[in-house]
Order: structure tokens, then sequence, then C-alpha cells
């Protein structure tokens, strides 16, 4: 079986009264930085907060037409779910979704909040799948799988529709992948309709099952996931998606933690738009080098923005690691007073933030007059942490940064 054109076209047509058409914005700050002509697509601005509504309202809507369905179940962590969540209200129909146990709070709620009951099980998709399925089995539902579908991807390759029409002349998309629904169904859209277009996907380091699969052209589990990309942590990919991605996709990459975060803080900070992780992997692609679009126009997939707040502070202090906007180091210092005023002074002229102070007097390779002071420091980049630590050295601390 094949996901054909007409099939997405379809799609297109019946999600029209239910999502919005995010719109696509060129980034002179990211075009700058990479030397390509740089669109993002703002998935993030979806309805439920992520592409993923497309899928699932595609799906639902096609069994409803063949009356194939009377109440759903879904596994998913996070954004699947209040997709299905949403179409299920909007159509009337009962669901229950299972989630990861880790799965951040503000998903949870969100998907309880369009009517859902929420079951949590296991630690990662894999696990919430098997369970989904024995209360499909139980219960006699209708299961909606979040990506190895072709209504699902039919529905996800609605977006490569938007971009065709919104940027026709685009060299090359690139689209985040976990389970390949996204991926596989713009790729097919984009590719029936202008094989020119390149098509790159994208998976967290911790989570390179469709990286690999498509790697060694076979089918690859991974043993373990282990991301901040939740949205993108899968074991195995789909096997229709990956038929689907080895016969359309281009390439696969895949970016770090350290490299999707520094993504997100980037667009906190220059398009003001809150990105989940999984959703900022295309421009983390773009920004280290792991796709060549230098002078080629270029289209960033931002699949979602259903981020946990409390989690944010994690991802922007690791972005602001991963720059360089923060630097530590440990200093030995006379344990007398005024010692600790006087390094306090001199990072203050250098326009270093003081952020962390920690003695450590039970080293047992010091003096026993001495202290070491271990200290973290916002600065304005690389170059200005090497002044910083250049400025200390020339007033005679010993200084070694950690």
């Amino acid at each position: 079986m094949d996901l054909k054109l007409k099939d997405i076209e379809l799609a297109a047509k019946r999600l029209e009264p239910t999502i919005h058409r995010t719109k696509i914005e060129s980034s002179k700050t990211f075009s700058d930085m990479t030397g390509g002509d740089i669109y993002l697509k703002f998935e993030n601005q979806q309805k439920t907060g992520s592409f993923k509504i497309r899928g699932a309202s595609n799906k639902i809507a096609a069994l409803v037409e063949r009356g194939e369905i009377t109440s759903a179940v879904a596994s998913s962590a996070g954004n699947h779910a209040q997709g299905v969540a949403y179409a299920s209200h909007v159509h009337g129909i009962p669901a229950t979704i299972v989630m990861p146990k880790s799965t951040p709070i503000a998903k949870v709620s969100a998907t309880e909040g369009y009517g859902a009951k929420v079951v949590l099980h296991g630690d990662c998709y894999d696990d919430a799948y098997k369970k989904a399925v024995e209360i499909q089995e139980q219960e006699g539902a209708t299961f909606l799988h979040p990506f190895d579908d072709f209504e699902v991807m039919a529905g996800q390759g609605t977006i490569g529709i938007e971009i065709l029409e919104d940027l026709p002349t685009v060299d090359m998309v690139i689209v985040p992948a976990g389970g390949g629904g996204l991926l596989s169904g713009v790729a097919a859209c984009i590719k029936q309709i202008n094989p020119r277009v390149q098509i790159i996907g994208v998976q967290a380091e911790g989570a390179p099952a469709i990286y690999e699969s498509f790697k060694q052209k076979k089918s690859i589990s991974s043993k373990t996931v282990s991301t901040i990309a939740d949205g993108i942590a899968v074991k195995t990919p789909g096997e229709n998606t990956m038929k689907m991605i080895n016969k359309y996709a281009d390439a696969i990459v895949t970016v770090s933690d350290a490299e999707i975060s520094e993504a997100i803080l980037l667009l906190l900070e220059r398009t003001k738009q809150v990105v989940e992780p999984a959703g900022a992997t295309p421009l983390a692609a773009v920004l280290n080098g792991k796709v060549d679009v230098k002078g080629k126009k270029v289209a960033c997939v931002l699949s979602g923005g259903n981020i946990d707040v409390s989690f944010i502070n994690r991802i922007i202090e690791l972005g602001l690691a991963t720059r360089e906007r923060k630097v530590k180091f440990c200093i030995t210092l006379p344990d007398v007073p005024g010692s600790l005023e006087r390094l306090a002074s001199t990072l203050a002229k250098a326009n270093a933030n003081i952020v962390m102070v920690q003695y450590d007097r039970m080293s047992a390779d010091i003096d026993p007059n001495e202290t070491i002071i271990h200290i973290g420091c916002d600065v304005g980049g690389r170059e200005h942490g090497e002044k910083v630590l250049k400025t200390l050295i020339e007033n005679g601390f010993n200084v070694e940064k950690e």
C-alpha cells in the first residue's frame, strides 16, 4: 500500500473546518546565522498546540464517514492524545488515552480538558501502546495509532500541501521524526507534487530508531530512549511509516539535547515563540550544520508548542550553557575577610553576573587557611566568558574552568 496524493488532498478537505492553516514566515536571524533562506512553519500555533490534530482528525472523520467507530482508545506521549481527544469531542465519541508516566502535566491536563479519560502507564510511548492495545481488546474500542496508519499519515501530510502553496520555490523541508507519521506524510505529499524538493527528517540522538533504520534499510528498534524531546521518544518506528520514509525521504540526521535546548532558547529570544523540544529539532539541525542549507530556501516544521512550564527553566539553563552564556570556574582564595568581596568586585567590573557561589573547605589538597570557591556567572557569550576569566587571572586569581 502507498500513501497517494489524492488521499492527502481528501484529508485537506476534511480538515478545513477543524484546523488552523498555520503561517510560514521567513527568519532573517536564522538565515543570517546559517547562510540559507530559512522559513519557519508554526505548527506550534495549531489547535491543541501541535500538528497531531491533523492526523487524528482525518482518521476519526474517515471512520465516522464509514460508520466504523463508537469509542476510541489511543496511546501517546501527549500531542496525539490531545488531537484524538479534541477530534473525538467534535464527533461526540468517548475516548481513552494511555500516556507514559513521564508525560508533562500540562499535556495530561490538556487532554483531560478535551473530555478524554487519561490512563498513565509505563516509561515511554511503547509501554503506553501495549496498555492501549489491552484496553482496546477489553472494551472493543477503535484503536487510533499515532503514526503507523495511512489516514493518520495523510492528515499530517496536509502540512506539505500548505508549504508548497505558500512557498512554491522551497528547496528543502526539514521535519521532526519519532514514529515517522509526520515525516512520511509530508515526504509523500511533497515528493509527489515536486520531486525536486529535498525532505530531511530529524531525530534526537537519544531516540534514533528511524535514523538507524533508514541508514541500514531495515527496521531497527532502540533498546532504550533518553531525550528531552518526549514527543519523538519512540523506540520502534512504524512499519508503514518506514516504507514511506525509505521511498520518499532524502536523509535523516540527529541532534543532541543540548542542541535542541539551544534552538528552543533562540526561538524564545528571537521569534518570541514557545516550541517544544521535538518541534525545535529541525532548527537545531540547521543551526548546527547537520544539513547543508547554504543558498537554499528551507522550511523548518516547528511541529508543536506543548511544553511543561516547569520544564522550561531546565531547558533554558541547558541552552544557555550550550551557547556559552554561562561560565563556571573555581578559585582558591585565602579564607580571610574581604577575599570574596575582592573577587565579586572584579567580576562586577568585568560585567559578569554571579548566579552561583559554593564554598569547598573539604578538599584534602588545600591549605587549612584557604577555601575553594565554585562560581557560576551569566556572560554574553564565549568571547565575553573568556574575557572574564582573563580579567581574573590578570588580577592575581588562580582560576580553573569547570
